[in-house]
């Protein structure tokens, strides 16, 4: 077992020896410029972030899905990326997950060991039938949490493509991964802390994965989120603004529109811009592999 005195986030911090002696000001600008210096470590590793999101498009054009596999703190990063997936993208919440040791329950609360169980983190992921369409990415600020290593072995063995995500170098489970990413962002100011620094790196990297991911599979229009499931009236709202800010059509008209579509932004955007109606723009979408610059365009040729 690694000694966990030896890895970079469990070091002291020289900066915030005397933390409990500072004053509520000092403690908040030292933390504000230790923050500041997670951008610049993500920056390191945009290299490997660039393999994982052409892993993710393939995976996603093949059927396949996105799994981050976490426990604790890193594994909540997990979940509320994976959760955020459906509403912004219109995705089935099965495309982007998370899977968190100790099951859903500790999203809220602790569960003890979980972490430290290899076996654990192979039978959840054999519970989800991955496969080799599949993209994994473990999560561990340590990068030696056994339950992410039995996941990412597990993985492994079922020919899915494996990410590790860590803030040590040479972390463990970079050794288990295809695409090992070590964003390296030193000890933190409270000694051990990886829900600081460490987690923030890691919120940083998951939302330019799936982000970047669901730009190259058409789930964006220059830079608006035109699958935007539209469940509510702020989201029918936005999805209103999208369609008058693309199409130049005033509100009523573009509400109008949308009605006709259930709120499918995508295809109110072509039946205007092409001229065309609801099950012509949703047949130009698919031929155009969801793009909706390439529907209208598709449009203008037939």
């Amino acid at each position: 077992m690694e000694k966990l005195s030896l890895l970079t986030t469990e070091r002291s911090n020289p900066k915030t020896l005397r933390l409990d002696e500072m004053s509520i000001a000092d403690i908040l600008k030292t933390m504000n410029e230790e923050d500041q210096t997670v951008a610049i470590a993500v920056r390191q590793v945009i290299p490997q972030i660039e393999k994982t999101v052409e892993k993710v498009v393939e995976a996603f054009r093949n059927g396949g899905r996105l799994l981050y596999v976490g426990a604790g703190t890193s594994g909540r990063i997990g979940v509320m990326d994976a959760v955020e997936c459906p509403p912004t993208f219109g995705t089935s919440p099965d495309l982007v997950k998370a899977v968190l040791a100790g099951g859903e329950g500790a999203m809220y609360e602790a569960v003890e060991g979980a972490e430290d169980d290899e076996a654990l983190g192979a039978k959840d992921l054999a519970d989800l039938h991955i496969n080799g369409q599949d993209v994994i990415i473990g999560i561990a600020a340590s990068g030696r949490t056994p339950y992410v290593k039995g996941a990412l072995v597990y993985a492994n063995s079922c020919g899915a493509t494996t990410v590790s995500l860590s803030n040590n170098e040479n972390s463990l489970i970079s050794n288990f991964a295809d695409i090992p990413i070590e964003v390296i962002t030193g000890p933190e100011i409270l000694t051990g802390s990886t829900r600081l620094r460490a987690a923030t790196s890691h919120k940083m990297v998951l939302n330019m994965i799936s982000t970047t991911a669901m730009v190259k599979t058409g789930k964006v229009y220059q830079n608006l989120m035109v699958d935007v499931n539209a469940s509510n009236f702020k989201l029918r709202e936005r999805a209103k603004k999208m369609v008058c800010t693309i199409t130049e059509m005033d509100e009523d008209k573009a509400e109008s529109v949308l009605q006709q579509t259930s709120y499918n932004v995508k295809q109110a955007i072509v039946m205007i811009l092409a001229e065309v109606d609801q099950a012509q723009a949703s047949a130009l979408i698919e031929a155009a592999d969801g793009f909706v610059g390439k529907a209208v365009k598709l449009a203008s040729t037939e």
